[in-house]
């Protein structure tokens, strides 16, 4: 397939590169800065903003799908936007696979967290970023398109295992909320693929 992937630089996006040239993708990555991600076999590189609509534009022409691993750790603004931009320029260009990073905690998973990460950590040290994971979320579900929304636990720099739980509810229990950046990565690649994802937003936890 043919992969567009925004942010490919960040600790997810750069497993998500890697992986999938691995698996014998076509990965266009929008950076911003080309000198991040040098370009090798089965990876093209296009300089640009992941919020300036010509720029996605240019990344998304020619995916058969996107996937959006923007991140800005605490601040908020670029996951929404970000997302915003390439779901326009997904539908300009007639692309309609999306798969999203999102955070466990959104949605109807809230409840799904520990009381640390709930009222701590989403509730006031991330609340900016929470909450723009929160529109996000609001923006794909909205978008139209072919969309999944994957919904990792905290990181790891773990190995890529595929020994995560995948697509639990928001009554799961027994959950470590920690994941490898490489097994979110996996989770991404399968849900690309995946056409029973199509519509729904799954979590990734250990």
């Amino acid at each position: 397939m043919r992969i567009t992937v925004l942010g490919a630089t960040g600790s997810v996006g750069r497993h998500v590169v890697d992986q999938a040239v691995a698996e014998g993708h076509e990965i266009t990555a929008l950076v911003r800065d080309a000198g991040k991600l040098p370009a090798r076999p089965g990876v093209t590189v296009v300089e640009g903003d992941a919020t300036v609509p010509a720029d996605v534009a240019r990344a998304v022409d020619g995916a058969d799908a996107v996937v959006v691993a923007l991140g800005a750790g605490r601040a908020a603004g670029v996951r929404e936007a970000g997302t915003r931009t390439a779901i326009e320029a997904m539908r300009q260009g007639g692309v309609r696979r999306l798969v999203c990073l999102s955070t466990l905690g959104a949605g109807e998973t809230r409840d799904n967290l520990n009381f640390v990460w709930k009222y701590m950590l989403f509730g006031l040290l991330l609340r900016k970023a929470y909450a723009d994971h929160q529109r996000q979320e609001d923006v794909v579900r909205a978008s139209g398109l072919d969309w999944t929304l994957v919904r990792p636990s905290a990181y790891t720099d773990g190995p890529r295992t595929g020994a995560y739980r995948y697509g639990f509810g928001a009554d799961a229990t027994g959950l470590t909320l920690k994941v490898s950046r490489a097994d979110v990565a996996d989770a991404i690649l399968r849900a690309v693929t995946d056409h029973d994802r199509i519509g729904r937003a799954v979590s990734v936890s250990y």
